[in-house]
């Protein structure tokens, strides 16, 4: 295994975080290409990102992928502007997989697997519960079907990183008020548990293998200055399977990072 920099992040809305489409913050009106500069100066040989909200069609043809990397899309056929994950890569994958073979759920456009030599990676934007008990159910019966494609993989691939926004917080630690959000989806025990099932199922939590302090988030509400005052939730993960633990040379997050209501989050590998 040759060392891999991966960098997971939701950007919540391509068109806006390239600049093709002017983003607002307060009074200031930005046309910078947020994304490409700070790929530009992170040198990530992997990027997966998520909430794209366009499809090919949409994007200005120069702004598909930077310089040096190959693109691969799997936007949402259920609306436009809606969910959407994509992977920017150096090395030209074995194998790209944008299916779990469900229609309910590849319809949103949720799922990109790239595969490697040394590894497969599952890129997921994992839907929203709210309040309403159908999105919760769907939410729900989504991880269900992920586990179950993951233990299918696990047949022919031992070494397997699920990296994406999960939108669930897992543990108290992993959102600033947990006491407050109990009932609030993204932290109801329910949800809560589908995590503890992947733990069952012998995955890792990276960031949690270098660092065990709080305050440690990926998620912001736009709303109240929660980014300024840290009142946040961690959501997005690199998730790994066991046997990939000795490999993981760091895993950490960049909340100074701009340019979505996320924050990116590194693994890197080595050899």
């Amino acid at each position: 295994m040759k060392n891999t920099k991966i960098l997971c992040w939701n950007i919540n809305g391509y068109r806006s975080i390239v600049g093709q489409n002017p983003s607002k913050k307060y009074d200031t009106i930005s046309k910078e290409n947020k994304l490409f500069s700070f790929i530009e100066n992170e040198e990530p040989d992997i990027v997966c990102m998520q909430e794209i909200k366009a499809d090919l069609t949409q994007i200005n043809e120069d702004l598909r992928q930077p310089e040096g990397y190959l693109s691969f899309y799997n936007s949402s056929k259920a609306k436009k502007g809606y969910s959407g994950v994509a992977i920017f890569t150096k090395e030209k994958p074995k194998q790209v997989i944008d299916s779990i073979g469900i229609e309910r759920f590849d319809i949103e456009g949720r799922f990109l697997q790239v595969d490697y030599d040394n590894f497969s990676l599952l890129n997921i934007y994992f839907p929203k519960g709210y309040a309403d008990n159908e999105r919760l159910d769907y939410k729900l019966e989504f991880y269900d079907a992920i586990f179950e494609y993951v233990e299918k993989l696990k047949e022919t691939q031992k070494n397997i990183i699920i990296t994406g926004d999960y939108n669930t917080a897992h543990k108290e630690i992993d959102l600033a008020r947990p006491n407050e959000n109990v009932g609030t989806s993204g932290f109801i025990p329910i949800e809560r548990e589908k995590l503890d099932i992947l733990v069952e199922k012998g995955f890792l939590d990276a960031f949690r293998l270098f660092n065990s302090d709080g305050g440690n988030y990926t998620w912001w509400s736009q709303r109240g200055r929660a980014r300024e005052n840290n009142v946040g939730w961690r959501i997005d993960y690199f998730f790994i399977s066991e046997n990939l633990k000795n490999n993981v040379k760091n895993c950490y997050l960049l909340p100074e990072i701009q340019g979505s209501d996320h924050c990116p989050l590194i693994l890197e590998l080595e050899k």
